[in-house]
């Protein structure tokens, strides 16, 4: 088994894919055709060809940022894949963005602990994380 990282927003297909397969949500083709094109930074994972992970970066690139669609698929869980992941992520954000850019994620527990392992923390109790879909 090789894997390849490369940095490289994933096709439509493989996002979906790569999102149902690893057990994340599900998102409307148009929304994820939408929102892949306005990818800031994103790598993907590959065994001799085939995806099997991938991370993003979203946001303006300034003043704000957020890590998003991390997946390893399940079989491939366990081997130091999603570390490699976060690994590009974090070289990216402390190279090529402002010092001052506010980056965040919404983590899955126990995900938070791999998210940890890179410099993030708890905001709460002086903020709590908030969502809500578009309808």
């Amino acid at each position: 088994m090789t894997i390849e990282l490369v940095s490289q927003v994933p096709d439509v297909d493989i996002y979906l894919q790569l999102r149902t397969n690893g057990g994340l949500s599900g998102y409307d083709r148009n929304a994820a055709e939408i929102g892949l094109k306005n990818s800031l930074f994103s790598v993907l994972l590959l065994d001799e060809g085939t995806p099997i992970g991938m991370g993003r970066l979203i946001g303006d690139g300034g003043c704000f940022v957020q890590v998003t669609d991390i997946v390893v698929l399940p079989a491939y869980q366990g081997l130091g894949l999603g570390k490699r992941i976060m690994a590009a992520l974090t070289e990216f954000i402390e190279t090529r963005l402002p010092p001052t850019t506010y980056v965040s994620l919404i983590a899955d527990v126990p995900a938070n602990k791999l998210y940890e392992q890179f410099g993030f923390r708890e905001t709460a109790p002086a903020s709590i994380g908030m969502s809500r879909r578009s309808s």
